[in-house]
């Protein structure tokens, strides 16, 4: 199988997601700012599949926020797609800021349409200041390898 149709690590996290005609922009594809609300959805329900919820960042006064993102477009996705919208963490020093990876494969054959990096920091949410990662985030948020070639 072609390295397109397979995933990036053994065993990701993935929702799906159907391409809606709202996500659809003038060159009849998917815009490029509807993929950053795909990797937001797809990192709310991983950071909840790994027990972290919006009342766990509440509790802890602390919250992940975007710093960077790094985006490869790589095949356009159409109206009626559906996608599948892999996620993981790639890095976490476990103080400040992680890596979170993301790959997007259109379900029907499994041509990967997008590959991508986020990285965040995390601040507390009472200031929005940078602080130190609570050690719930370093425990839960741990690195994943990628899969062999």
């Amino acid at each position: 199988m072609a390295r397109s149709q397979r995933w990036d690590i053994d065993v990701p996290f993935f929702i799906e997601i159907e391409v809606a005609e709202a996500d659809i922009d003038r060159l009849d594809h998917v815009n490029n700012s509807v993929y950053l609300k795909y990797m937001e959805r797809a990192a709310w329900a991983h950071t909840e599949a790994l027990g972290l919820t919006w009342d766990t960042y509440q509790s802890l006064d602390a919250a992940c926020v975007v710093r960077r993102h790094e985006l490869d477009y790589l095949v356009a996705a159409k109206l009626g797609d559906t996608l599948q919208v892999a996620t993981w963490i790639e890095e976490n020093d476990g103080r400040l800021a992680m890596w979170r990876c993301f790959q997007m494969r259109r379900a029907s054959d499994g041509q990967t349409v997008l590959r991508g990096r986020t990285q965040y920091v995390t601040v507390r949410l009472s200031s929005g200041r940078p602080c130190r990662m609570p050690t719930e985030f370093a425990q839960a948020y741990h690195a994943v390898s990628k899969a062999d070639d």
